[in-house]
């Protein structure tokens, strides 16, 4: 197997099972574990994974997050089931805000549906389901294209967002540790933070897996959301937190919301 060949099939492990072992890629392969070694070294480079001892995972770190070809193919049933309570929040004829990411892109995708509206993002998945849909006022923020991000970033996305002002934001974030929520990537924060205080109301969209992390740079305050939506309970501490802070936190569900 070429080496291209065989990073590729290591890849759609790492999609299908979320981390692979060093020597179970050596006797796959029929290699050394030195070559898988330098394979695991490409794609971590490359910021499709990141080393472990023993091999390598997607899994969130406090300085990494999986390409966004990843995350687009995990948890769908989760993420259509916060889009749909995201729906809910959202009326025609409004201006909405949605940032990067694939639960954005799940959520941005749906939008047609409460059409006529006027969609602000920076989202590169949002920006091509939504290109050629009636009933969509589609603006673009511009900026430095991130293929780990599909998303546009940096001072030019920056200065559109803050000029701009929305109805409601939806922000998702990869980690909240007790009433922070928090991002490994400092442009992707200032991003963020530019289209919180841009919405009249802003919505946290977050893995209930998610809780009980933490990454290097932290992006709010719970309290600066006017709700957090998640699709399950996270763990007890977290849980305790946001109910000892009288936080307001949604749980989606496909036959409706619960809230807490």
């Amino acid at each position: 197997m070429k080496r291209e060949d065989r990073k590729q099939a290591i890849m759609d492990l790492l999609v299908s099972n979320g981390a692979v072992d060093l020597d179970d890629l050596a006797q796959r392969f029929t290699v050394s574990k030195m070559t898988i070694h330098r394979d695991l070294d490409d794609l971590e480079t490359a910021g499709v994974m990141r080393k472990i001892r023993g091999g390598g995972t997607i899994d969130a770190g406090t300085q990494f997050e999986s390409d966004f070809r990843f995350r687009a193919q995990q948890d769908r049933d989760a993420k259509n089931a916060m889009a749909e309570t995201a729906l809910t929040l959202i009326e025609p004829g409004m201006t909405v805000m949605i940032n990067d990411g694939s639960m954005a892109a799940t959520l941005g995708a749906r939008l047609p549906e409460r059409r006529p509206l006027t969609v602000i993002t920076n989202n590169a998945a949002i920006l091509e389901s939504l290109k050629n849909e009636t009933g969509i006022t589609l603006i673009a923020t511009g900026g430095v294209y991130s293929a780990k991000f599909n998303g546009y970033f940096g001072m030019m996305t920056e200065a559109a967002l803050t000029a701009l002002r929305a109805d409601v934001a939806f922000i998702s974030a990869p980690a909240v540790s007790g009433l922070e929520v928090f991002h490994m990537n400092e442009t992707v924060v200032r991003a963020k933070r530019a289209m919180i205080a841009a919405g009249a109301k802003t919505y946290l969209l977050v893995h209930h897996n998610r809780f009980g992390r933490t990454a290097l740079h932290k992006l709010a305050d719970l309290s600066e959301f006017d709700a957090v939506i998640t699709d399950a309970k996270p763990d007890a501490d977290s849980l305790t937190a946001i109910d000892q802070a009288n936080l307001k936190l949604t749980f989606a569900v496909t036959q409706g919301i619960k809230s807490t």
